[in-house]
């Protein structure tokens, strides 16, 4: 096994823990309580529960970090330079659904820096995780992006509503965080998708980077209406091309 470091184990440890719920709820999901959050975006009683879990599991080994989560909102601590950024449940509609494509999402942000990301698909048990210079991995395997040039040849991803049709295949999954894991793993070629929040993606963000793709710019100090835009480096150039104003 790799080695990661004391936070990334927490990360890891917080995940696994709160997948537990995930897992046990995703069986029951005709039980779940439900209300209403937005006009696609619903919040149940799994995500809430799950949330804590994670909030409570870092907290105990990092008590003065700050956090930013999907439900509590922003939690300012004594430590403003390191910063939690978690969703509990990335994907909640297919969760609902009864879909198993959802995620944890968990990324510590370091001086406007995400530093580590890890993203856990707890119905599949498929773990993936980076670290700052450390590469990406997918079960404790290094993970590179995919080595297509064709543009005919590649599978996109994105979400939300499309300006104009693409010029390419592409599918459409319903949880960024995967998305953004499948471009790290070589599964799909590059992903599009505008209108995130920042916990959304930033654990994707270190993912797809250690694992040598590309990715836009994004103003990690804004935690709304973020514009993402990943791909290997191969087709990068074109890719844009054919997406300028979606």
């Amino acid at each position: 096994m790799n080695s990661i470091s004391a936070n990334l184990n927490i990360m890891i440890r917080a995940s696994e823990k709160a997948s537990k719920i995930l897992i046990r709820d995703f069986g029951e999901i005709e039980k779940l309580q439900v209300s209403k959050k937005g006009p696609a975006d619903f919040v149940t009683n799994s995500d809430l529960k799950a949330e804590k879990i994670i909030i409570e599991e870092l907290k105990k080994a990092k008590p003065n970090y700050s956090i930013v989560s999907e439900e509590n909102g922003i939690e300012k601590n004594n430590d403003k330079e390191n910063t939690w950024i978690i969703d509990p449940i990335d994907g909640t509609v297919n969760f609902l659904h009864g879909i198993p494509h959802f995620a944890i999402s968990i990324a510590l942000k370091s001086k406007n820096e995400i530093i580590s990301g890890l993203i856990f698909d707890p119905i599949k048990d498929e773990l993936f995780y980076a670290e700052k210079n450390n590469g990406a991995f997918f079960n404790n395997h290094r993970i590179r992006v995919s080595k297509k040039s064709n543009l005919e040849n590649c599978l996109f991803v994105t979400g939300g509503k499309i300006k104009d049709e693409p010029e390419f295949l592409y599918r459409k999954s319903g949880c960024a965080a995967l998305d953004l894991a499948y471009v790290a793993s070589g599964r799909y070629d590059g992903c599009f998708q505008k209108n995130l929040k920042l916990w959304d993606v930033a654990a994707g963000i270190i993912l797809v980077k250690e694992a040598g793709g590309l990715i836009n710019e994004i103003d990690l100090s804004n935690d709304k209406n973020i514009r993402i835009i990943a791909s290997t480096p191969d087709i990068n150039a074109k890719f844009l091309k054919k997406i300028d104003n979606f």
